[in-house]
């Protein structure tokens, strides 16, 4: 059976052959619930998938949690983004004076209707004034632990080396090896 990542974003594709190198992309524009549990989120969309085309499928949802909001806004990241900038973002952040963030990648995997599995990746990093030309969304503001770069100041070779993405296809990868 063919496994599809269900994506619009090619960057995305892209870093999932280097796990699946048989993985083909659906774009398909599926319903995205709003909603702070990434795993009913990924449920909703999987289930959209299923209208579609029957097959073995990866959705995936990305989270941006801050320490100072008490993990806010988490998968509301990208309306927070849409609303007030990455400048905003960092406001809010110096604002309340706690920069913490967590960068988190949850991959939903289904091969049928009924069976789901979920996979995490996460790093924990801060939030910055926004710099580096690479990447996309709040790429520019999240400054991973241990790294003086931002996401954006990192090369596409930097960033897969230690990305959430990363973490959480690995994970993926060996279940599917196990099962």
């Amino acid at each position: 059976m063919t496994l599809y990542f269900i994506t619009g974003n090619e960057g995305k594709f892209n870093d999932s052959k280097k796990f699946f190198p048989n993985i083909q992309q659906l774009d398909i524009d599926l319903p995205e619930i709003q909603g702070i549990d990434s795993k009913k989120i990924i449920k909703e969309k999987i289930k959209g998938a299923f209208e579609h085309v029957e097959g073995e499928f990866i959705v995936e949802d990305t989270s941006l949690s801050f320490d100072c909001l008490n993990g806010l806004p988490g998968p509301l990241i990208k309306w927070f983004e849409k609303s007030l900038g990455n400048e905003g973002l960092v406001e809010i952040v110096e604002k309340l004076g706690n920069n913490r963030a967590e960068a988190k990648i949850t991959l939903g995997y289904a091969r049928n209707r009924d069976e789901i599995h979920y996979f995490d990746g996460s790093i924990k990093g801060k939030i910055v004034p926004p710099r580096g030309e690479h990447g996309f969304g709040w790429d520019p503001i999240f400054e991973p632990e241990g790294y003086s770069k931002t996401l954006a100041d990192m090369t596409r070779e930097e960033k897969n080396l230690m990305s959430m993405r990363k973490i959480a296809m690995e994970k993926l990868k060996r279940f599917l090896e196990e099962n």
